[in-house]
C-alpha cells in the first residue's frame, strides 16, 4: 500500500508543473511611447572631491565552523591578504558574530573536532588591526579596514538538495541550528521576513537546486523561473540571487535564469538584485567571485543600503563557454592576479546608457535576455567610454530592462538590471490560492522530506 501511495505521489509530481505553486501572472509589455531608464547608480558620485569609494567585497563564505577546509581564522586572514573591504561569514545554520568572538559550535559539525580541525577566533589585536586595516600585510599596514558584516547565516543549514537561502544582518540568535528541510527555499525566506529588523535574504547557487548546469533549457524551464519569481515577490526582504558562486560549475546559466526570473518579477515593480560571492571552502576559492560595492562609507550600515539599491557591480573569474551571453571559451583566471574588467562610472540621459570601464575587451548589452548590442575590442580597453542608445534599437519601448557586461582576461563583469519604467502601474502580486497551487504546495512538502531526497539525489547521480 505504501509503495503504491509513493508511486502515486510521483506521478502527480512529474506531471503537476511546478509553476501551479503560485506563478505570477503573464508578464504585461512596456506601452508604446515615452519610457524612463530607472538606474541603480543614479545616486553614486563617480569622481572629485566626494566621489564614493569602490569597495570589494564578499558576503557567503564559510570555515571549520560548518562545513569548510580552513580554519576561521585562516579564512578571514586571506580575504584580508587579497585586499578584500568587507567580508560576511555565513556558516551553515551558524548566524555569525564578530570575528574576535566565539561563534557558535553545532553538534552538526562535530566532526571537525573529530578530525582535528580546531576554530580559532582572531584575538582582540588581530581584530582591531584588520578592522582598521593596521595588520600588516607583506610587513606592512594595509592602510584601510576590512569591515566585519556579522549577522550572516547560510539557512536550510542540512540539505542534499542545495536550497540554501542568505540571511544576513540577522540578530545574534536567529537562525542558529535552522537546518530546514528538502526544496524549501521560501522557509529559510520567510525566517528572515519574520525577523524583521535590518534582516534580509537572497537565494544561493539557484541553478545548483535544479541541476541547471548540464542543460541551458532547464533556466528557461517555466516552473524553475516562477518558483524563484514567487519566493521573491513574495517576500520584499528577499532582494535577489547570486548569478555568480565560486567557479560557477554547477550554476553555469544562472545569468540565463535571472533574466528570465528579471521578466517575472519587473512587472510587478521589484528589481532582481543579482550577487556575486565566492561561496569560499578552500583558501583557493577566495579568488572567484565577489563584488565592487559603490558606497561613501565601508560600514554595515551603507553595505545593507547597497545590497537593496543593487548600486554594485559582480565579477568571476571562471565561466564556462555560453552559446549567447559569452564567453565563446573557458575562462579560468583565479588567483592569477590578472586586473578584472571594472565600470569606472555609468550614466543615463533620456534614452543612452554610457558606461566607462577598463580591463575589458568585449561589451555587451542585454535586454529581455538577448544580446541587443556588443563590441570587441582588440585589447584590453582602458577608461574606454560606450554608449547605448535604445533610440537606435528597434522594440526598445518592449523592453523590461537593460543590462550590460564586460568580458576581458581577468574575467567577467556585470552591472545589475536597469529596469524601464513606462508609466503604467505595476501589477499587485497575489499567491495562488487556487487547488490545484495548494495541491502542489502539498506535493512540494511530501517531495521535501529528507528520506524521498536523498533517494531522489542518488538516482540522479547515478543515472
Amino acid at each position: 500500500m505504501k509503495k503504491k501511495l509513493l508511486c502515486v505521489i510521483l506521478t502527480i509530481l512529474f506531471l503537476l508543473p511546478f509553476s501551479a505553486f503560485g506563478a505570477p501572472s503573464s508578464v504585461k509589455s512596456a506601452a508604446s511611447g515615452d519610457y524612463t531608464i530607472v538606474s541603480p547608480y543614479a545616486d553614486v558620485i563617480w569622481s572629485g572631491d566626494n566621489a564614493w569609494g569602490a569597495y570589494k567585497g564578499n558576503l557567503h563564505t564559510h570555515s571549520f565552523v560548518s562545513d569548510a577546509r580552513v580554519d576561521f581564522r585562516d579564512m578571514i586572514l586571506e580575504y584580508y591578504r587579497q585586499d578584500f573591504d568587507f567580508l560576511a561569514m555565513t556558516e551553515h545554520a551558524v548566524t555569525g558574530k564578530a570575528w574576535n568572538q566565539k561563534q557558535v559550535e553545532l553538534p552538526l559539525y562535530t566532526y571537525q573536532r573529530i578530525i582535528g580541525n580546531t576554530v580559532h577566533t582572531l584575538t582582540d589585536a588581530e581584530f582591531e588591526g584588520i578592522t582598521s586595516g593596521a595588520y600588516p600585510v607583506n610587513g606592512k599596514p594595509r592602510g584601510h579596514g576590512m569591515t566585519c558584516v556579522t549577522g550572516g547565516n547560510e539557512l536550510n543549514g542540512l540539505t542534499v538538495t542545495k536550497c540554501h537561502v542568505n540571511g544576513l544582518f540577522l540578530p545574534e540568535n536567529v537562525g542558529n541550528n535552522h537546518l530546514g528541510y528538502e526544496n524549501d527555499h521560501e522557509g529559510a525566506v520567510r525566517l528572515v521576513e519574520e525577523t524583521g529588523g535590518d534582516a534580509v535574504s537572497f537565494i544561493n547557487h539557484p541553478g545548483d537546486w535544479f541541476h541547471g548546469a548540464g542543460d541551458r533549457a532547464l533556466s528557461f524551464k517555466p516552473e524553475n523561473v516562477d518558483y524563484y519569481a514567487n519566493i521573491i515577490l513574495g517576500y520584499d526582504s528577499c532582494l535577489g540571487m547570486e548569478v555568480f558562486n565560486e567557479n560557477n560549475s554547477p550554476t553555469r546559466y544562472d545569468r540565463v535564469l535571472w533574466d528570465n526570473v528579471l521578466m517575472k518579477c519587473l512587472p510587478y515593480g521589484k528589481n532582481v538584485i543579482a550577487f556575486g560571492n565566492s561561496d569560499a571552502h578552500y583558501l583557493n576559492d577566495v579568488d572567484s567571485s565577489f563584488s565592487t560595492f559603490m558606497m561613501e562609507e565601508n560600514d554595515m550600515a551603507h553595505i545593507r543600503d547597497t545590497m537593496i539599491s543593487g548600486a554594485f557591480f559582480i565579477h568571476t573569474r571562471v565561466m564556462g563557454p555560453d552559446p549567447v551571453l559569452g564567453p565563446k571559451e573557458d575562462i579560468g583566471v583565479k588567483n592569477q592576479g590578472l586586473p578584472y574588467p571594472m565600470f569606472t562610472e555609468v550614466s543615463v540621459d533620456g534614452h543612452k546608457l554610457t558606461v566607462k570601464a577598463n580591463e575589458y575587451s568585449n561589451i555587451q548589452w542585454v535586454a529581455n535576455g538577448k544580446v541587443i548590442a556588443e563590441q570587441d575590442i582588440a585589447q584590453s580597453a582602458q577608461d574606454s567610454t560606450y554608449t547605448l542608445d535604445l533610440d537606435q534599437i528597434e522594440g526598445a519601448e518592449d523592453f523590461l530592462y537593460v543590462r550590460c557586461q564586460l568580458i576581458g582576461k581577468g574575467g567577467i563583469t556585470l552591472t545589475q538590471a536597469f529596469p524601464i519604467d513606462n508609466g503604467t502601474e505595476p501589477l499587485t502580486y497575489q499567491r495562488d490560492n487556487s487547488l490545484k497551487a495548494q495541491l502542489g504546495r502539498v506535493l512540494h512538502f511530501l517531495a521535501s522530506l529528507r528520506i524521498f531526497a536523498i533517494i531522489e539525489t542518488l538516482i540522479w547521480k547515478l543515472s
